[in-house]
């Protein structure tokens, strides 16, 4: 019965990473309304201060960069991107990469999580090749195996409530609210957002009708992606360790947003405290008051 489990966790996702090595929170808000258009623009601007943050020196002459400084040596830089018939997720994947490496160690652990997920996936497949030639053995087995489940096994049934577990599976019926359970894999939905967890691999996506977020945590590192639908870019990145890097740095990530055909105005942050809210909230700030919201 453990896998009941699986809704209080998916809501506690919307907060915070069900990571007992930390916890990487996550806050939305929408107004219901569709998003406004977002400015052309072909120089950035770069106010003196803004939040938290003071600019450094002047903006560059041509006006597609300028750089701020934060609270415990927080760095914002402030780019104006053009797109020139490229594409956004081409853009956005070199600061991402830019940014990735700035935590090298975390990057490192990351990439070992995804060669281990991908062997697991490989070893996935060749057992399910061997169970295929096992078909009557397996037949066999499943007869068995679905002997000792009825035993092991819960229905709750009320108004407005249903209930079922079997063994590795479980199945939830609530108003609002759709869980399905199948070993370490689950599938939420509540209301317009949906949940798709897997406890092997340590990826959560979440995906509604105003923003899809997705999260790759471990052990000591969390990645978050964030994108809204639609055809102009509104896109974040967020990536934090549980210790400095030998870089200096423990949480980097970037808010980007534009027109669809660019240019878009991105806003990296760099910081040595994962507690950043402020510094991200300011270069938030920065990019709507030269792109809007």
């Amino acid at each position: 019965m453990h896998h009941l489990l699986w809704p209080a966790c998916a809501l506690a996702l919307m907060t915070a990473a069900c990571d007992n090595a930390g916890t990487v929170r996550i806050t939305s808000t929408s107004s219901g309304k569709e998003a406004g258009v977002l400015k052309v623009v072909d120089t950035l601007q770069c106010p003196q201060t803004q939040g938290v943050l003071t600019r450094k020196g002047s903006a560059r002459a041509d006006g597609t960069t300028c750089v701020y400084s934060g609270p415990r040596g927080s760095e914002v830089t402030l780019h104006l991107v053009s797109l020139n018939g490229g594409s956004v997720q081409d853009a956005l994947k070199v600061f991402e990469n830019r940014l990735s490496a700035d935590l090298p160690e975390a990057l490192a652990e990351a990439r070992a999580d995804e060669d281990r997920a991908r062997a697991e996936a490989d070893r996935a497949q060749a057992d399910a090749a061997r169970a295929e030639a096992d078909a009557e053995r397996a037949g066999a087995d499943a007869e068995r195996a679905a002997a000792d489940a009825a035993a092991d096994s819960a229905h709750i049934s009320a108004p407005g409530m249903r209930i079922d577990a079997q063994g590795d599976k479980a199945t939830v019926r609530l108003p609002g609210m759709r869980i399905d359970a199948d070993g370490d894999r689950a599938n939420i939905k509540i209301g317009g957002i949906t949940i798709r967890a897997d406890d092997k691999s340590g990826q959560v996506n979440v995906r509604s009708t105003d923003e899809v977020v997705s999260i790759d945590a471990h052990d000591n590192t969390a990645r978050i992606r964030t994108s809204a639908p639609g055809e102009a870019v509104r896109a974040t990145f967020l990536m934090t360790a549980d210790q400095s890097s030998t870089t200096g740095w423990r949480v980097v990530g970037y808010e980007a947003r534009g027109p669809s055909g660019g240019p878009i105005v991105v806003a990296t942050v760099r910081g040595k405290d994962r507690n950043e809210n402020r510094v991200f909230e300011a270069a938030k700030a920065l990019v709507t008051l030269n792109v809007g919201d």
